[in-house]
């Protein structure tokens, strides 16, 4: 199994409503699958825009760095139950790779959003992607996927 971030499958889960839907993912979702750790969390749709505040996903798991939304809200307690449901989900299937949304507070793998909702990006991880990493699972962003890559998971994952 792949777990890969809803909205990239077409879903409408994000914070707006909408959906981040990606073209090559989409084709191939019969292989893949669906998970929203924002919505796992609890978190409503559509919900206010969140960020990290204080340092990254890993930070958040020490207990160092929190997540809130636009509305100065801490909606961290959701971000980790959310982060913790998805590893559950992924260690009950032994999951090695997850395709998750680049920048976002939850799935971003290299980089997230300042945490002053100024649109600025700082290299760090979301909370959902730290924790999958921290357990040894693959953490690709829909910007580092292409076909060739994808299709070559996919045959490993089945193997």
């Amino acid at each position: 199994m792949i777990l890969v971030s809803s909205c990239l499958l077409g879903n409408n889960v994000k914070y707006s409503g909408g959906n981040n839907g990606h073209e090559l993912l989409m084709k191939y979702r019969q292989y893949l699958t669906a998970v929203c750790p924002e919505c796992l969390g609890e978190l409503p749709i559509p919900r206010p825009p969140a960020e990290l505040q204080g340092g990254d996903g890993h930070a958040v798991l020490a207990g160092r760095a929190k997540v809130c939304n636009k509305e100065d809200l801490d909606v961290t307690g959701h971000f980790l139950q959310g982060a913790k449901l998805a590893l559950d989900m992924a260690q009950k299937h032994s999951v090695k790779i997850a395709i998750l949304k680049a920048n976002s507070p939850s799935c971003g793998n290299v980089q997230i959003y300042s945490g002053r909702f100024d649109g600025e990006k700082i290299p760090g991880a979301g909370v959902a992607a730290a924790l999958l990493m921290e357990n040894g699972i693959k953490v690709y962003s829909e910007q580092e996927i292409d076909e060739d890559l994808l299709k070559r998971l996919i045959a490993e994952d089945r193997g």
